[in-house]
């Protein structure tokens, strides 16, 4: 692209992240919290065209003028006023929803690769109540069975854990489930395969599950159960394994860079996925742990509840920081 149609086309870009950075500069405390969070996404956006500015040879007066901006950015961002709070908040509300966008193939590939084999093995499983058989161990079935019988007083856990309190399963639960999160993440390094393996087999055993349960009649027990965790957990756990295969791409299609600068990058993209599936997943243990478990709760109660997260997940995905980060690059 020639400088007079980059500068064209950045212009507006440039001007906004300006005069934002006036404004924090002059009087911080006018700001509302969209402009806060506005400056850290303006903000990569003007590295990134300064480091295309000096790549491509531009002019010294536009790699100048583009130093100038990264500088004052720099200063507003890392000056020790700024809280690490609204940092936090940027990842959360635009960098981590935006990561997914930018990965979508690889997000929607793990989630075909979770979601086809639970529905497809959970149907078979409620026709055939041997089928759980072919990839469980009798005494991991009776576990199952134990924890979501209507006998028990405490649904969801093993007759080992009946009395642990609701904290002490908050912690198990957040253990267990970040632990399968990241060894589908931590798995893409093996090319994918290990990732694509984990997935299929974490959708096998889900689905299995649920058609098993549902076979012998404990739906009034486990569906309510999973209603209220599932939207995190579930998805957090496609996110995990979208990021394995972000590692895998990068090294069996690196392009045109070098396997380890592809790998470096897909690293830094990858680990922020990783970093806010590990938030949603302890969402997903706090509910386990003090919504779900609870027997006070009427059943459509927790549905309703459990439709409601769904569809805060679903939105919060496809809307969350669209329109401080919009015109980012597609990363697939």
């Amino acid at each position: 692209m020639k400088q007079y149609a980059f500068e064209q086309q950045n212009a507006a870009l440039w001007s906004r992240y300006e005069t934002l950075t006036k404004d924090l500069n002059s009087n911080k405390s006018s700001l509302n919290a969209l402009q806060r969070y506005e400056l850290p996404a303006l903000y990569r956006r003007i590295c990134q065209h300064y480091a295309i500015a000096q790549q491509r040879h531009y002019s010294l007066h536009l790699i100048n003028q583009l130093h100038q901006q990264v500088l004052a950015g720099h200063q507003l961002l890392y000056e020790h006023k700024v809280s690490w709070l609204w940092r936090m908040l940027s990842f959360i509300w635009v960098g981590f929803p935006n990561q997914i966008r930018r990965h979508w193939k690889v997000f929607w590939l793990a989630t075909l690769l979770f979601y086809l084999p639970a529905f497809a093995f959970g149907i078979a499983c409620y026709f055939d109540s041997e089928m759980i058989y072919q990839i469980m161990p009798d005494h991991s079935v009776a576990d199952m069975e134990y924890m979501y019988d209507p006998g028990n007083d405490n649904v969801g856990r093993k007759a080992e854990r009946q009395a642990d309190t609701d904290i002490m399963m908050f912690g198990y639960y957040i253990f267990n489930n970040i632990s399968i999160g990241f060894r589908a993440y931590a798995l893409g390094i093996l090319l994918g395969i290990g990732t694509i393996f984990n997935m299929i087999y974490n959708g096998l055993f889900v689905g299995g599950v649920a058609g098993h349960l549902s076979q012998l009649g404990f739906t009034q027990t486990f569906w309510p159960f999973v209603s209220g965790h599932s939207a995190f957990e579930l998805t957090a756990i496609c996110i995990c394994g979208a990021a394995g295969l972000c590692l895998a791409r990068a090294i069996v299609a690196p392009g045109r860079r070098r396997r380890i600068d592809a790998l470096r990058i897909a690293g830094i993209d990858s680990i922020q996925m990783v970093i806010g599936a590990a938030l949603m997943l302890v969402i997903a243990a706090f509910i386990e742990a003090f919504w779900s478990s609870s027997n006070l709760l009427p059943i459509p109660v927790k549905y309703t509840v459990g439709a409601f997260f769904w569809l805060i997940v679903l939105l919060y995905l496809w809307r969350a920081g669209r329109n401080l980060e919009d015109g980012a690059s597609d990363g697939d």
